[in-house]
């Protein structure tokens, strides 16, 4: 039986977490007398809210952007309650915020879990919900979530598409699954991915299914063998005179010499696009005696922290943006566009330059690597601005140029031979 229930949302800052002088936004769900909290995911300096309006005050610089987030709230949070409530005999806080957050469970979902906890959909549903938990707790990336959800979205497709299955027990998978898994992304779907990207969805399933054989649901993970050799494929990184090219080429329209000098900052820092988009003047910190300029950020990815010493090209383009408008509304380094849109100009820009080369925001990533580990800077070091929690993956990122190799053996052969080629012997 359904009951008349209302909903009541309270704005208010957490002063307790203040740090820097800023606070954590949350908004209070109250429902029947029951309450639950949602972090907004923005940060304010207390100073600048109005409590009687419940918004940030035109005194601050980025009020419009973070006003516009408030809004964008309510509206959601009441879209969803409503939505709960033609399908709920009762909505709780808990529902409208799992709703809110993408994870929202409704009846027919529960009596599917219940159906069987041994299944590959059940075990992408535990896997989430973990992964949510350290999302809110600010230990792992939103848009990693965001990647497993459209995992599953694409095995649910495939079950649907291969087995005429809403969902499969783990037993049941066998070895063959990956190799038809792999198939339907690249050959089958509508839009059919790159074979990286299909790679990736297969790694990612198999972690799934390998939750199984610890739980003791099944003896042996049936797509073991399955080869994501995608996810170790060796980009080649861009060569200094390309990234030079592209720096001093004006291209007389603004977007895409900010896209430009973004990318440059990128192959100088080794930032993600997640990470550069998020840095602030509050991430330049001062280190050392000599008062060395560093940007200091964790990585959205991974929570680990890069730490990268600035140097002259990146200091200047610090100074270039300080006062763009995007920089002072949004409090950011850089005049960053949305991911999409950065691509899709990188795009235009390799074309004009005539750089035969997907340019994209990772690839600056592994560019920086390139030209660090060339430059003589230690692979361990590498690995800590990069913000790498194994240095196996900085290995991946790395190639080493036949340059180095011959300096490198340069100054072995000078230690171990003589002028005339005799063997020194060392003692």
């Amino acid at each position: 039986m359904k009951i008349k229930q209302d909903m009541d949302l309270l704005l208010w800052i957490r002063r307790n977490q203040t740090k820097n002088d800023v606070a954590p936004l949350y908004i209070r769900v109250t429902i029947d007398g029951i309450s639950k909290e949602i972090s907004l995911g923005v940060k304010i300096n207390p100073k600048d809210w109005d409590i009687k309006s419940k918004r940030v005050k035109k005194t601050e610089p980025s009020y419009k952007v973070t006003n516009s987030k408030i809004i964008q709230a309510q509206v959601d949070l009441d879209r969803h309650f409503d939505g709960l409530l033609s399908q709920e005999d009762r909505v709780t806080p808990d529902m409208v915020k799992n709703a809110y957050l993408g994870r929202s469970e409704t009846k027919a979902k529960k009596e599917q879990i219940e159906k069987g906890k041994d299944t590959i959909l059940f075990a992408f549903d535990e896997f989430i919900v973990r992964f949510e938990k350290m999302v809110d707790k600010g230990l792992r990336s939103y848009d990693t979530l965001k990647h497993w959800r459209n995992t599953k979205k694409k095995v649910e497709a495939f079950l649907v598409h291969k087995y005429r299955a809403k969902d499969l027990a783990l037993s049941k998978i066998e070895p063959i699954f990956g190799d038809h898994f792999y198939d339907y992304l690249t050959l089958e779907v509508k839009v059919p991915l790159a074979e990286p990207s299909a790679k990736k969805h297969i790694k990612n399933t198999k972690q799934i299914i390998k939750s199984g054989v610890k739980k003791k649901l099944i003896t042996v993970n049936p797509i073991e063998d399955f080869k994501c050799g995608g996810d170790d494929t060796q980009i080649l990184p861009l060569e200094i005179h390309q990234v030079d090219a592209i720096y001093n080429k004006d291209f007389g329209i603004d977007r895409l010499n900010e896209v430009r000098d973004s990318f440059v900052f990128q192959c100088f820092t080794g930032f993600a696009y997640q990470d550069i988009y998020g840095l602030t003047p509050e991430n330049i910190v001062r280190v050392g005696t000599a008062k060395e300029k560093w940007l200091i950020k964790d990585r959205g990815k991974t929570g680990v922290s890069e730490m990268v010493p600035v140097l002259p090209i990146v200091s200047d383009l610090i100074k270039k943006y300080r006062n763009h408008p995007k920089c002072i509304i949004n409090n950011r380094l850089m005049p960053i566009d949305s991911n999409a849109r950065y691509n899709g100009y990188l795009k235009e820009i390799a074309v004009i330059c005539g750089i035969k080369r997907d340019l994209n925001t990772h690839l600056a990533r592994h560019t920086f690597a390139d030209i660090m580990l060339n430059s003589g800077v230690p692979l361990e070091d590498v690995s800590k601005m990069l913000g790498h929690k194994n240095i196996r993956t900085t290995q991946r990122y790395c190639r080493v140029r036949k340059e180095r190799i011959s300096q490198s053996m340069h100054m072995a052969k000078n230690k171990l031979f003589s002028e005339d080629g005799k063997l020194m012997l060392m003692g």
